[in-house]
């Protein structure tokens, strides 16, 4: 499993979600029993080459068209803001799904 989150620098500890518009880089996280196994950060989303699973928003309001006709799933972290805040929210199932 995997999340794709756009955030505002490249410290794991220190990154926080923000508006696909002001991302500076995207996190992709990859999961295996619900740890975080690797969060590697790119500059361009483009350069990830492993298949994109679920990606997280901050707000309803991001236009998330490109991720959906790419099939990605689209989930909203609504206060959520931290890498590790996200993941579990989404391990909880703490996310709002925007394909519903």
């Amino acid at each position: 499993m995997n999340l794709l989150i756009p955030v505002d620098c490249n410290r794991r500890h220190e990154a926080l979600i923000t508006t696909l518009d002001a991302s500076e880089y995207w996190a992709f996280i990859e999961l295996d029993e619900g740890q975080i196994v690797e969060c590697t950060f790119y500059k361009d989303r483009t350069d990830i080459q492993a298949w994109i699973e679920t990606v997280v928003v901050i707000n309803e309001q991001e236009y998330v068209w490109q991720f959906q006709e790419e099939g990605i799933a689209v989930l909203v972290a609504p206060k959520q803001r931290s890498i590790d805040e996200i993941v579990e929210a989404f391990l909880f199932k703490e996310l709002h799904d925007l394909s519903i």
